[in-house]
């Protein structure tokens, strides 16, 4: 490893973790697994990640870029509003029904560690809010009367599907969260968000 720059070797570092805690959870991986894992000295892993918590922080940076791109690349391949839309929900099956789905890793961090640490709620909640928006874009590109109440709704039936199909150990809940977005979609344009409690 002697001729390797500190990006490849920060890089070697998240991929191992990536893979371990996703499968198995943060709290059950210690930072000695992903020594064996990555091949990096424990003193070069706290080099480059001065804790664990920065390395899960790190993970779960690096997560999002990785669905939000795949995602995004997915729904790019449509032009139809509409079609743009439930294709978010084409690609989520695709991923649950794959070997490696293991749940939403930012929920599965939350759950683990929101309480206690600050840095992993903020990389969590980053996350969603731009997916959040995301959807909140396509909404608007169908035309709803209410895209930032569509892209809400949208939000909630991913959210909820991906829960779901962890927990069944099935990728039906994201066909159902489909034909709930496709429901959604054909009232978007009348129906109007409800008056405040």
């Amino acid at each position: 490893m002697s001729g390797e720059d500190s990006t490849g070797t920060e890089a070697r570092i998240l991929s191992a973790a990536d893979a371990l805690f996703y499968e198995h959870g943060v709290q059950a991986v210690g930072m000695d697994r992903v020594r064996d894992a990555s091949g990096v000295s424990l003193k070069k892993i706290y080099r480059c990640f001065p804790s664990k918590g920065a390395l899960v922080e790190a993970y779960l940076r690096r997560r999002d870029q990785w669905a939000r791109t795949a995602l995004e690349e997915r729904v790019a391949r449509y032009t139809d509003p509409e079609a743009r839309v439930l294709a978010v929900f084409d690609w989520l099956y695709e991923w649950v029904d794959g070997p490696d789905f293991h749940g939403c890793a930012f929920i599965n961090a939350f759950g683990e560690l929101g309480a206690d640490s600050q840095a992993v709620a903020e990389a969590v909640r980053d996350h969603k809010t731009a997916v959040r928006t995301y959807l909140r874009n396509l909404a608007h590109e169908t035309g709803a009367a209410d895209p930032d109440w569509l892209g809400g709704q949208l939000a909630v039936l991913l959210d909820g599907a991906m829960s779901n199909a962890s927990i069944t150990d099935s990728p039906d809940p994201a066909r159902h969260a489909r034909s709930a977005a496709r429901t959604l979609l054909r009232g978007a344009a009348v129906e109007e968000a409800p008056a405040a409690v």
